[in-house]
Formats: C-alpha cells, sequence, structure tokens
C-alpha cells in the first residue's frame, strides 16, 4: 500500500495530482467548494484565541493535495481576523515533489505565510501554539490486513503468481502488529478480514513534537473501535477508487488507483494518549460544522448567499456528507486534566 500510493516516481499520489472533483477519481469536502475551508477557518481561529491571541502560531496541514484546502482556509483568515492571519505560519507537510510543486502555484499569492516541508521534523526545533489538521489523511496511511483463523489472527500479506500480485495468508511475524490485535481477542467468524494500522504514533509525533501545546483535527470516514471491528463487519473496510468507482482489488494495477481503508478513531486517541495528549471530541461531521457555522447561519438570515447554502447542506446532511464523515479532535492543551 505504501509503495503503490507513495513511491517517488509511480505511486498513485506522485501522478497528475487532478484526482480530486468531479473530474477525478472521488469526491471530498473539498470538492464542495470553499465554505468547507471558512468553516475550518472559524475553527482554527478559536483555538488561536484560545492561545492567548500569540503573535506567532501555526497551522500545519497534512494531506494538502493541491492546496485547494490551503487557499480556501488562507483566504477565510484572512478576511475574517487579519491579526491572526498576519502572526500565522501555515505549514504543508508533503514528500510528493508532483504535489507540492501543485501546492506551490495554487499558494503564490499567500506568500511568505505559507511554509513547505518535507517533514514536520523541520519545525521541531521552533514549537509554536497552534493546530495540526488533514481532510481525508489517516484513512490513506497503510494497514495491515488480518484474517480470523481458527481461534487466532494470521496476516494477509502481498505475493506473486505468475505476473499477478496476490493474498498469502501467513503467521504474524510483526511484534507491533500483534500488540495493536491484542484488544481484538474474539472470537470472530471464520475467515473474518478487516484491516489495522501500526503507525498512528509514529505519525502523530513529529507533528506533536512541531506545536507549544494545541490541537489536532483529523476528518475522516471510520469509526470507533468497537463497530469497526463488529463481527458483522466481516469483509473489512479496504477499497480502491478510480473515476468514481469503488474495487475491492487493491492488487490490480497497483499505482493508478488509490487505496483506502476507514480509520479506527479508538486507536487514533491512543496513540495521542501515549504522546500527552487526549481525545477532545469525535462527532459526525454534520453536527461538527454546524456547530462551527452558527455565526455563519446567524448572518444568512435576511439575505442567504443560496449558493453557499447548498453547499453547507452537502457538507452537513445525513444523506450527502454529514454522516459519512467524523470529525476527532485531539488536545494537548488541557492533556493533564
Amino acid at each position: 500500500m505504501a509503495a503503490a500510493l507513495y513511491e517517488p516516481a509511480l505511486g498513485y499520489y506522485a501522478r497528475d495530482p487532478r484526482q480530486i472533483g468531479r473530474g477525478g477519481d472521488f469526491f471530498t469536502s473539498v470538492s464542495v467548494g470553499p465554505l468547507f475551508g471558512e468553516l475550518l477557518a472559524r475553527r482554527f481561529l478559536q483555538e488561536w484565541r484560545d492561545a492567548g491571541n500569540p503573535d506567532r502560531w501555526r497551522i500545519i496541514e497534512c494531506g494538502a493535495h493541491d492546496g485547494r484546502l490551503a487557499a480556501d482556509v488562507l483566504s477565510a483568515l484572512s478576511r475574517l481576523s487579519p491579526p491572526a492571519f498576519r502572526s500565522l505560519e501555515y505549514a504543508i507537510s508533503e514528500p510528493t515533489v508532483a504535489l507540492q510543486d501543485a501546492q506551490r502555484q495554487n499558494l503564490q499569492p499567500f506568500g511568505q505565510t505559507v511554509r513547505f516541508l518535507n517533514s514536520p521534523l523541520e519545525l521541531a526545533a521552533d514549537p509554536l501554539p497552534g493546530l495540526a489538521f488533514g481532510n481525508e489523511v489517516l484513512d490513506a496511511l497503510p494497514c495491515h490486513v488480518v484474517e480470523w483463523s481458527g481461534d487466532r489472527w494470521m496476516e494477509c500479506r502481498v505475493g506473486l503468481s505468475g505476473d499477478d500480485f496476490v493474498w498469502e495468508v501467513g503467521e504474524i511475524r510483526d511484534p507491533s502488529l500483534n500488540a495493536a490485535l491484542a484488544p481484538l481477542s474474539g472470537p470472530f467468524p471464520e475467515g473474518y478480514r478487516t484491516e489495522i494500522r501500526t503507525g498512528f504514533q509514529a505519525f502523530l509525533e513529529p507533528l506533536v513534537r512541531a506545536l507549544d501545546r494545541g490541537a489536532m483535527i483529523w476528518l475522516d470516514y471510520g469509526f470507533a473501535r468497537e463497530d469497526y471491528y463488529h463481527p458483522g463487519r466481516a469483509t473489512g473496510t479496504l477499497r480502491t477508487f478510480s473515476k468514481h468507482l469503488a474495487g475491492e482489488n487493491p492488487m490490480a494495477a497497483p499505482g493508478e488507483s488509490d487505496i483506502t481503508a476507514h480509520v479506527d478513531f479508538t486507536a487514533v486517541a491512543e496513540a495521542a494518549r501515549s504522546l500527552g495528549g487526549r481525545a477532545a471530541e469525535l462527532r459526525d461531521q454534520g453536527t461538527w460544522l454546524t456547530r462551527i457555522a452558527r455565526d455563519w447561519l446567524l448572518a444568512q438570515e435576511g439575505n442567504p448567499d443560496a449558493a453557499m447554502l447548498r453547499q453547507f447542506q452537502t457538507l452537513t446532511h445525513p444523506a450527502h456528507l454529514g454522516r459519512a464523515f467524523q470529525v476527532l479532535e485531539l488536545s494537548w492543551r488541557d492533556a493533564a486534566d
């Protein structure tokens, strides 16, 4: 999965960055329009104010793709609070050359406010108050695939049969995978297959080091652990996407389609706790955005913007994106409480 998505020459995300939107492979909240970025900006401003309006603060975006969401957020911040915008460093962590090139081009109007990184570790020597966030990032982190056989877990690995990639089921050799599976003691139906990630702590730790307390916000599709690993969810959530069509064979045409699996938000919260943080909130996107949009919605009374209200409905309605996506907020501001 790591190679198929991120290999510098052949990986899916190293290809043409135009995978998102109606003409691409999948549709995200960013595709709806600029309102999503504005509502995120309003939540980020709340974090700046909670930190005491610092004269230097930082937002780190992970998985910024072509920079369109960053542009929407920055445009809204500059309009909503010029003092917050002037004191901001907006850092984008992106090791993929093609995506970083697209980001630099799309974010030129914001000049020195935006800082481009290969890794958040580049910020560790100068931590600032602020937050890190990502929209549909955690689902693209590589995962293990496991299968329940008899009374234990086995690992599904990628093998070769002639010229074709195939699944091979064998004993688990990775101690970190066994540790991650410990809470899932079963029993499960024979042949039950699912995904599990062991890298959340390694993903979060550089971000923690780049921030002087603050928050992280992750928007993605997934479940709390007890729902994710329900015995009735017997085939897992691993999927591919190409031209808005979902597939279930990640071995087919690697590098040519997106590969994704839902997020175990309980595991993310546990990784944050191991790094001194805590889970502050887990809500569906519709509920979370509606709360943030309260002032914006009040301002629509008497002079509504029909196009923006349609965007809001798409982002929040349960039949659209409102229930499909969850929002996990992690806090390091009051982790000791």
